[in-house]
């Protein structure tokens, strides 16, 4: 019988998104995944490398989930309100991206596989873009950074809102990231907008 290698795989990042999620970078276990995954530790080594590489290949396949299956559809303001609620849901339901994002600013301090990320965050910005065609590239930049960044703070820091709010009221902070998405598109389209 053959090994499945693509669904072994799949176990293996699947116990590492949790992993790591849960305990980021440094308190991670190889031996936790492994148990996870029911995929021994040489096997892990196998197709991974090492405890960073598995990170890596972690993250970047939480960051290809959300961006590549949340496409910007439309266009206008509305079009990018539309992705920021979308991305919300996402980070809500999948804290994995957030989480292993918040991780890995807090203990390795620098973005791993940033090419590849860059190049699919570029990819994102082209369809803010073609959304918002008055939109410069800088513009849909900082549009994406900023509907990310308030996505993953829900799921990253559950803390904050207890202490602003007093409760997790997801359906509020859902409408209010979507009307804030809205309204710098609304900026960025504006052919006067200048970053500076």
């Amino acid at each position: 019988m053959a090994w499945d290698t693509d669904a072994t795989r799949e176990k293996i990042l699947a116990a590492a998104i949790a992993e790591f999620s849960e305990r980021g970078f440094s308190g991670a276990r190889i031996h936790q995944i492994s148990k996870s995954s029911g995929c021994n530790r040489e096997r892990i080594y196998f197709y991974f490398g090492d405890k960073a590489q598995l990170f890596e290949a972690a993250l970047t396949r939480q960051l290809a989930t959300a961006l590549d299956d949340l496409p910007v559809i439309g266009s206008g303001p509305a079009a990018i309100a539309d992705f920021a609620g979308r991305y919300f849901d996402f980070s809500r339901s999948s804290p994995g991206l957030a989480r292993l994002t918040f991780w890995e600013g807090l203990e390795l301090g620098h973005p791993v596989g940033a090419e590849a990320r860059a190049l699919r965050s570029a990819d994102k910005v082209a369809e803010i873009r073609r959304a918002l065609p008055t939109a410069s590239e800088k513009a849909a930049e900082d549009l994406l950074l900023t509907i990310v960044t308030l996505c993953h703070a829900w799921a990253s820091s559950p803390n904050v809102h207890l202490v602003i709010t007093g409760a997790a009221d997801e359906e509020r902070r859902r409408v209010a990231i979507m009307r804030t998405s809205e309204l710098l598109a609304h900026d960025a389209a504006d052919a006067t907008y200048r970053r500076p």
